[in-house]
C-alpha cells in the first residue's frame, strides 16, 4: 500500500501574527513554523497502518519553498519513508490541490491523507478539490481509518452522530482527532531522516483562483460596561445599536 501524506507549514499557535506594511501579505519575519497539527493525526496514521501491514511506504508531500524542509525532515523523523517538496509558494486551496493531484497522479499512490485543514487559513478545502481533480472518492472529515486488503472503512462525525463508510483505494481523506495519538520524533528517528530521500520538483502551471485584498488584524477588544439588573432598556440599547446583536 503506497501513502501519500500531505503537510503544511504553518506559524505555531503561540506566533503573534503581524502583515507587511501593505497588509498584504503575511510577514515571516521571526515566525517559529511547525507541521500543521491536523496534518500529524495524518502522518501518525499512515505509519501505524504501513506498520500493521508489514509493508508498503508512507510518502510525505508539501507545496513549500526551501524553508519548509525543516518541518520536512521532522516528519521523516517521525517514520516517513521519503519526501516530495513541490517548489512553489502554496498560493491558494486549488493551486496546491492542483500540485497534490499531479504528484499523486504520477506516483499512482492508494491512500491519500492530510489533515481537516490548515491552522493558518482553515479552509477546509483541499482534499476535496484534490479527489474530484483525481475523479476518486473523498471522505471528510475522517476519525478513524481502518484498512482490509484493498478496502478502508473510516468513520466520521456527522450532525446528531456518526456515520461509517467503507470505500475501495484509491480515495482521499482528511483527518482529526481521535484518530491516533501523533509521534514525535526520537533519537533513531532523527539521525536516519538525514539520509532518506527528499526529492524537490517544479510546480504544474501556475493556477490561481483567488488573490489577496487585505489582511487585517482583529479589533481589541473592548472594556465592559455594567448595566443595572433593573435597566434592561439600556442593555437592549446597547445591544442593538453598539454591539449590533439584535
Amino acid at each position: 500500500m503506497k501513502f501519500l501524506v500531505c503537510i503544511s507549514n504553518v506559524p505555531d499557535t503561540t506566533t503573534k501574527i503581524t502583515f507587511t506594511p501593505d497588509n498584504k501579505e503575511f510577514n515571516k519575519a521571526g515566525v517559529q513554523f511547525v507541521i500543521n497539527p491536523w496534518d500529524e493525526y495524518a502522518l501518525t496514521r499512515a505509519i501505524e497502518l504501513k506498520e500493521a501491514a508489514g509493508a508498503g511506504t508512507v510518502t510525505v508531500l508539501n507545496v513549500g519553498e526551501a524553508d519548509t524542509e525543516p518541518n520536512i525532515r521532522k516528519a521523516l523523523a517521525i517514520g516517513a519513508d521519503d519526501a516530495i517538496r513541490v517548489n512553489a509558494a502554496p498560493k491558494d486551496a486549488f493551486f496546491v490541490a492542483e500540485q497534490i493531484a499531479a504528484v499523486a497522479k504520477e506516483g499512482a499512490y492508494d491512500v491519500i491523507l492530510m489533515g481537516k485543514e490548515s491552522i493558518d487559513y482553515n479552509g477546509f478545502q483541499v482534499h476535496g478539490m484534490v479527489g474530484e481533480l483525481l475523479g476518486i472518492p473523498t471522505i471528510a472529515p475522517a476519525q478513524k481509518l481502518d484498512l482490509a486488503g484493498s478496502v478502508a472503512t473510516l468513520e466520521r462525525e456527522i450532525e446528531g452522530g456518526k456515520e461509517i463508510v467503507q470505500v475501495n483505494v484509491p480515495f482521499v481523506a482528511s483527518c482529526q482527532q481521535p484518530m491516533c495519538e501523533p509521534r514525535i520524533p526520537n533519537m533513531r528517528g532523527i539521525m536516519t531522516a538525514r539520509t532518506k530521500p527528499l526529492k524537490v520538483v517544479p510546480a504544474v502551471g501556475d493556477t490561481s483562483r483567488t488573490q489577496v485584498s487585505e489582511y487585517a488584524q482583529p479589533p481589541k477588544k473592548q472594556g465592559v460596561k455594567l448595566i443595572n439588573a433593573d435597566n434592561a432598556g439600556e442593555l437592549i440599547q446597547l445591544l442593538r445599536t453598539e454591539a449590533k446583536v439584535i
